[in-house]
C-alpha cells in the first residue's frame, strides 16, 4: 500500500516562499516519477511539476516556471517542491501523486494521492 503524506504548506505573504515536502512508502520510490498538482476552490487539479524517477527530467506548468522547483532525495523517499515569488493565484490545496513519466507525452497520473497541504498567498 503505497502513502504520500504533505506536509510544509502554511500562510506566507506576496514574494515569498514555501518548501513543500511528500514522503512516500510502500513502494520503490526511485521506480517512480512524481509530481505536485495544486486545486483551487472551484477549479480543477492541475499539474504544476513532475520529476523523473532519477530526477534528471522534470516538467512545469507554465504559470510556475522560473519561480518553482521540484526535487527528489530517493535516499529519503521524499519529493520536493521550492516555491518562490508566491503569488495570490498560487494559493491552493498542493498534493503530491506517483505516476510515471514519458520523454513524448509527459507526466501521468497514478493512482496515488496524498492528503494535501494547504498553501495561501496573502496579499
Amino acid at each position: 500500500q503505497v502513502q504520500l503524506v504533505e506536509s510544509g504548506g502554511g500562510l506566507v505573504q506576496v514574494g515569498g516562499s514555501l518548501r513543500l515536502s511528500c514522503a512516500a512508502s510502500g513502494s520503490t520510490f526511485s521506480n517512480n516519477a512524481m509530481a505536485w498538482y495544486r486545486q483551487a476552490p472551484g477549479k480543477r487539479r492541475e499539474l504544476v511539476a513532475a520529476i523523473s524517477g532519477g530526477g534528471r527530467s522534470t516538467n512545469y506548468a507554465f504559470s510556475v516556471k522560473d519561480r518553482f522547483t521540484i526535487s527528489r532525495d530517493n535516499a529519503k523517499n521524499t519529493v520536493y517542491l521550492q516555491m518562490n515569488s508566491l503569488k495570490p493565484e498560487d494559493t491552493a490545496v498542493y498534493f503530491c501523486n506517483m505516476g510515471r513519466m514519458y520523454s513524448n507525452t509527459g507526466y501521468q497520473v497514478g493512482d496515488y494521492w496524498g492528503q494535501g497541504t494547504q498553501v495561501t498567498v496573502s496579499s
